[in-house]
């Protein structure tokens, strides 16, 4: 179970924050990052987004496993590397999950946790 301690999901909110950021460099679409302290038994973040090809899909889900190794917060189970329709990244306190739109569309992950709080993130600024 994850743990819910200030520093541990601080760390988590960050990871999270930062995979959007990530997803959202990479060209994914409709980037959503719900908080599930408190809903959920098993994770406190989802990130969710919407992969343009089977092939990015596996880039992006690359380059997050490569950022959260960097930061000391290595991926603890990836599932779907090898499907064009969802690739999930378990790190604990964050599960990522990246659909293509049919399967997006059909699991409606937002909908079956509605009541969580969306997070707030930004995209990085384009540098001029």
């Amino acid at each position: 179970m994850a743990k819910r301690s200030g520093g541990k999901t601080d760390t988590a909110r960050e990871l999270a924050i930062e995979t959007a950021r990530l997803a959202s460099d990479s060209h994914c679409e409709d980037i959503v990052v719900l908080d599930l302290r408190g809903i959920s038994p098993v994770t406190d973040y989802f990130v969710i987004a919407t992969g343009t090809s089977s092939r990015q899909m596996r880039s992006v889900a690359d380059d997050i496993a490569t950022f959260g190794k960097s930061i000391g917060q290595p991926v603890w189970q990836k599932a779907g590397m090898d499907s064009s329709q969802w690739v999930l990244l378990d790190f604990v306190d964050l599960v990522v999950h990246i659909f293509d739109s049919r399967a997006r569309g059909y699991y409606d992950l937002e909908l079956m946790w509605g009541e969580a709080p969306h997070v707030k993130w930004a995209r990085r600024p384009v540098p001029h």
